[in-house]
């Protein structure tokens, strides 16, 4: 569900109703296709992961890419890589010496002790940061995730659900992981949206404790 993918896949809701799903271009072909060319009213689009709200141009059907992006992504006033390589010399193209690999350079304050432990390790302070933010990141990947995940069911519980009977404790109960609890406030709820919800609140779940969990969109 979370692979990384061209484009993000989207929801769009219709009051309560689920009508779309998909790419960017799919869910934009979709509600075009309910009123020819405007944006169908009463629609709501939603990133299927994060659960922000997207503004969708059907004109275009190019969401979530830059207003002065083409069809590629890539800005209009920018060259292609392709014309870049056509257009660069020779030894531009070919970067003699060790490769940047993506390595960006930012001020770190540290206080003299640390720079002096930083120092004394293999590979220097620069490779003894990544190794301590790697660490750091695979120990805190599961409360991450978790955090993603409320935060995500959140968001469109907040945009589509504010008014519905047992908001408020379903909340509670989303942010507290008690997901017997959460399942049952929101069983009432309309279904497509209650189950939109469910599903991106199950990763902040102990595993296998949401009995209804439906698919991914």
């Amino acid at each position: 569900m979370h692979a990384t993918a061209p484009h993000p896949s989207l929801v769009a809701f219709q009051g309560a109703r689920l009508i779309a799903s998909g790419t960017p271009a799919e869910v934009a072909a979709a509600l075009a296709g309910l009123t020819g060319h405007a944006h169908p009213a009463g629609v709501l689009t939603f990133n299927a992961v994060t659960g922000h709200q997207v503004d969708l141009d059907l004109r275009t059907a190019s969401a979530l890419l830059p207003a002065d992006a083409d069809a590629t992504g890539v800005p209009a006033d920018e060259p292609t890589s392709a014309e870049t390589n056509d257009a660069a010399p020779p030894d531009a193209q070919r970067p003699r010496g060790r490769p940047k690999l993506g390595v960006i350079a930012r001020e770190v304050t540290l206080l003299p002790r640390h720079w002096d432990w930083l120092g004394s390790q293999p590979g220097g302070a620069s490779a003894a940061i990544r190794r301590l933010i790697d660490h750091a990141r695979s120990a805190s990947s599961d409360t991450d995730r978790r955090r993603q995940a409320q935060e995500a069911a959140y968001r469109f519980m907040s945009a589509v659900l504010g008014n519905a009977t047992g908001f408020e404790e379903a909340t509670r109960a989303l942010f507290a992981s008690d997901a017997e609890r959460f399942e049952a406030l929101s069983e009432s709820w309309p279904v497509d949206l209650r189950d939109h919800a469910r599903r991106l609140a199950t990763p902040a779940f102990p595993a296998d404790s949401m009995t209804c969990a439906p698919s991914p969109a």
